[in-house]
């Protein structure tokens, strides 16, 4: 009997014991999305700039009402585990040491995008509306605007808005954080 050939999907176990057997540099960018590693591109000036704006802003801004996290790992299932380039996490007295903080942990998440545009749009964002993260904005660098998705529903998000130069965007969680676009993408 012939089978047909089949996809072997990688679990966030399995990707976690290639890390331990230095399968993966310490500053290799490789993510897990639904069982498959992605490598990512390298991190430009303009990229880390823009997430030491937006750590800096939201870290202020915010003090302990939220815990300010960047490219740090989250568990969105037994498939994946992405790093965002930020999130704002519930507060929690151990700082997310027992466990990786889950969807429902996450009131902002943020992806910073230029050459990673289109992977973000229609591999990621996807993937964050179908297990419930409540928002997500990607700094669209290339347009210098910053495009918000919010209520996600059956996997899609159902609130979209672009927010461009000259205007101001709060994160549901947090209405009374004003972030000025100009300052975020320059």
């Amino acid at each position: 009997m012939v089978s047909a050939p089949y996809k072997y999907m990688l679990t966030v176990d399995d990707y976690h014991r290639m890390g331990q057997a230095g399968i993966f540099a310490e500053d290799d960018r490789v993510e897990l999305l639904d069982g498959e590693i992605y490598v990512m591109a390298p991190i430009g000036d303009d990229h880390s700039t823009t997430v030491r704006i937006l750590l800096n802003q939201f870290a202020r801004r915010l003090g302990e009402r939220a815990i300010v996290d960047a490219q740090n790992p989250m568990r969105l299932s037994n498939y994946s585990e992405p790093q965002p380039d930020i999130m704002l996490l519930a507060p929690r007295a151990d700082f997310y040491r027992s466990g990786k903080p889950r969807p429902e942990d996450v009131l902002l998440l943020v992806e910073v995008a230029d050459s990673s545009l289109a992977f973000d749009r229609t591999i990621k964002l996807p993937r964050y509306a179908r297990d419930g993260i409540r928002e997500v904005w990607i700094v669209n660098l290339v347009a210098r605007q910053i495009e918000v998705y919010r209520a996600p529903v059956d996997g899609v998000f159902t609130e979209t808005a672009v927010v461009a130069r000259g205007q101001s965007v709060s994160p549901r969680a947090f209405p009374d954080i004003a972030i000025a676009v100009n300052d975020v993408v320059g």
